[in-house]
């Protein structure tokens, strides 16, 4: 796979991370660098990880990822943005949503299901490692960055228009998760 196709799918399999770093940080009353950090590295880890996962184990994945990947992703997004809804509505202060060890792991890997399928995709292509590399480099870099973006664009976004922009984002991510299944 050559480089630009490789940010091509890079591109499309963060997508969902953008939106979801973006709708998650709606409700952040500061940003401190080294959060932002945190949750673009496992973002971007959790990513990368399971691209290699379905890669390297696409045969033994395969029927099993093609038919629950979407419930998952589902279940998932339905947590995440249930849960952000809830709390806009509740109107609690200083909630962050991507906050502590268990959001940020499950955000990402709610945003990475795909990205396990596209690896065993590669891999029921028998893609080489030479191939398969630009893909998995463009991927991490990718992902870590639309995570920033995602965060500084949520806060921007939360600061102008408050606890609206946290109910508007969590019913975007329910309606992520709710297209995931058809």
């Amino acid at each position: 796979m050559g480089i630009w196709e490789a940010l091509l799918v890079a591109v499309s399999l963060c997508a969902d991370c953008f939106a979801v770093t973006l709708c998650s940080s709606v409700t952040l009353k500061s940003l401190r660098w080294n959060s932002v950090a945190r949750v673009a590295l496992v973002f971007a880890i959790i990513q990368t990880g399971l691209l290699l996962a379905g890669w390297a184990f696409g045969s033994l994945l395969a029927a099993y990822v093609i038919k629950i990947s979407h419930i998952i992703g589902f279940l998932l997004l339905l947590f995440v943005g249930g849960s952000m809804l809830l709390e806009g509505i509740r109107g609690k202060e200083d909630v962050r949503k991507l906050d502590g060890w268990r959001n940020i792991v499950l955000g990402g890997i709610a945003t990475s299901i795909d990205a396990l399928a596209v690896g065993v995709a590669e891999s029921m292509e028998d893609t080489s490692w030479d191939g398969f590399l630009p893909l998995l480099v463009a991927v991490f870099v990718v992902t870590a960055l639309s995570a920033v973006i995602g965060i500084c664009g949520g806060r921007v976004i939360g600061k102008a228009t408050g606890r609206v922009a946290e109910i508007i984002g969590g019913l975007v991510l329910i309606g992520i998760g709710i297209s995931l299944l058809f």
